[in-house]
């Protein structure tokens, strides 16, 4: 909780920083001011190149993780690094943001904000005693806060960290992020109150004909989405060609950056009222065209060049700024057709396309908006869209840079199999078991002629007389005593007695915990009230055998209508 009041501060800290830094880049003032409003002429080219010019440096001599969006960077730490975030990306990274925003840079506030909460909480967890779970979800409950402060949508922020940072569902991660994105929603309402963000004309529910086409245009931008990620990182590879330090590159994507600002100066900076005008359905199409392909052609550039910058509102304009050119075109043959609401689709459909974050987006663009009956279609055709993605293409503008790395991304959420799955259910329950007193010369001789009594077990537990287990004895264990041991040597000398065991009613989970923590390779199985009780032998085949039931679920069935094909 005190983690979402910081972020929420730290938003609107933010946000103030870039209009002060607009105002004195384009205007020479301390005052918030819109970069598109500049009377600079030509002269606008410099901003972004000075812009890109201090970026570099801070990458160069502070640290080059500022340099991106941050998502992936942030997603790449919880996969690979335990959650830890080098603390100087909290300054570093809203600083660097900060600059390259201000000056002009394409780019929305968020994703560096989103990255700063991210650093914030894995920081929190490195100055406290923590795991590397619970530093996943302070890292969560950080970045999740910060987009909830920036947009005052805490349920998509939410659904965000879970599909791109957490990659579970569980109350253990999201009690916590709950309270970090509710305090942080609660404290951007007593600040700036709790309209929406992108107010827009209210919206009806859409008839048949009017959901039938939106989709299938939802499939066009699934197809946008996939062709706008490609395009970035083609611009990124090009860029890697060039025989010069990296440092140097966003001050080239701030030339281009600035002469796109001087013929469109609407592409330059945030832009959230670029959102706002293409969902209220103003302009022509030909305007329309212009600055959807202008803003793409400004931030596909800056962003491969490395600088530090957002990916959301981008993504956003352009997937608003084609609905609405497609609703325009489409309300002309279909007159059910909204175009407004076509704008929001596209808004939401590109983010949740380029991202696959599936619920993040669609619900994204409900809160943003207020707009009730826009919640279904929103849903619908977000998923076609992340539909087409997944077909067409195995990554998403937020893995790509880390899959390049070799860095598997989880793109999909289950229960865990040994996680429901008790150990009664796959162990041994009538093992091969050794009398205590058996001469170790004779288990000697038996594991030599491959004795069918002794059965495929590597490991035989031993007991006394009266049925209790003592201890377990493994095949290398007799192996590696049986020439030094004396004739009258029985089982139980060499049994290892410092048993591990597991009830019937454990959960294969544990089973695999104990298994690793003490680097062994079966488990005995004993009573709840009798440690000395031999119930079971649990073996690592019998724990991955909890698989079959998985693996059955997805085979395909006989279909009772004739013979199928296996795919």
């Amino acid at each position: 909780m005190a983690l979402g009041a910081v972020m929420a501060g730290v938003a609107q800290l933010l946000l103030w920083l870039i209009e002060v830094l607009t105002g004195v880049a384009f205007f020479g003032k301390f005052a918030a001011a819109s970069p598109a409003d500049n009377q600079l002429g030509l002269a606008v080219v410099i901003i972004p190149v000075i812009g890109g010019i201090l970026v570099g440096l801070m990458a160069r001599f502070g640290s080059p993780a500022i340099r991106g969006h941050g998502i992936p960077e942030a997603m790449e730490k919880v996969l690979e690094n335990e959650s830890r975030i080098p603390a100087r990306l909290t300054f570093l990274k809203p600083l660097s943001a900060a600059i390259s925003i201000g000056t002009g840079g394409p780019f929305g506030a968020e994703g560096p904000i989103i990255a700063t909460g991210g650093a914030g909480g894995s920081l929190l967890g490195q100055i406290f005693p923590s795991s590397a779970a619970e530093r996943k979800t302070l890292l969560a409950a950080g970045a999740a806060a910060g987009m909830a402060a920036t947009f005052g949508s805490p349920l998509s922020a939410i659904l965000l960290a879970v599909e791109l940072l957490l990659f579970e569902f569980k109350a253990r991660s999201l009690i916590p992020v709950i309270l970090a994105v509710s305090v942080a929603t609660a404290l951007r309402v007593a600040w700036v109150g709790s309209h929406p963000v992108f107010p827009m004309p209210n919206i009806s529910p859409p008839a048949l004909s009017a959901f039938a086409v939106y989709l299938s245009i939802a499939v066009l931008f699934g197809v946008a989405a996939i062709g706008l990620s490609r395009v970035v990182y083609a611009i990124e590879d090009a860029f890697h060609k060039l025989p010069i330090h990296w440092m140097w590159w966003p001050a080239i994507g701030g030339i281009v950056v600035g002469l796109i600002g001087f013929f469109e100066p609407r592409t330059l900076g945030v832009g959230y009222y670029n959102i706002t005008e293409n969902l209220a359905g103003t302009g022509t199409l030909l305007t329309i065209l212009l600055l959807c392909t202008l803003k793409f052609l400004s931030w596909s550039v800056a962003l491969g060049s490395g600088t530090s910058g957002g990916t959301l509102a981008p993504l956003m304009t352009i997937g608003s700024a084609l609905g609405l050119m497609a609703g325009i075109i489409l309300q002309k043959i279909v007159p059910a057709v909204d175009p407004h609401l076509m704008a929001l689709l596209g808004m939401a459909c590109v983010f949740g396309g380029a991202s696959q974050a599936l619920l993040a987006s669609s619900v994204f663009a409900f809160e943003t908006t207020g707009q009730t009956d826009a919640l279904f279609p929103l849903l619908a055709c977000c998923a076609v869209s992340v539909l087409v993605v997944r077909t067409l293409g195995r990554t998403s503008i937020m893995t790509e840079k880390i899959e390049r790395r070799g860095i598997s991304v989880p793109s999909q959420f289950g229960v865990d199999v040994f996680e429901h799955t008790r150990v009664a259910d796959v162990m041994d329950a009538n093992p091969v078991t050794l009398t205590a007193d058996m001469p170790l010369a004779e288990l000697a001789r038996k594991i030599a002629s491959h004795d069918p009594t002794l059965g495929p077990r590597q490991a035989h537990p031993v007991l006394t007389g009266e049925g209790r287990l003592t201890g377990i004895i493994t095949r290398g264990d007799v192996i590696r005593v049986i020439e030094t041991a004396s004739p009258q040597a029985v089982v139980s000398d060499y049994a290892t007695k410092n048993l591990i065991c597991v009830t019937p009613n454990d959960v294969l989970h544990v089973a695999i915990q104990k298994l690793l923590l003490h680097d062994i390779g079966r488990l005995l199985v004993v009573s709840d009230d009798d440690s000395s009780r031999l119930l079971g032998y649990l073996s690592r085949s019998a724990i991955l055998s909890a698989r079959w039931k998985v693996l059955n679920e997805e085979a395909a069935e006989p279909s009772p209508w004739g013979p199928t094909k296996q795919a």
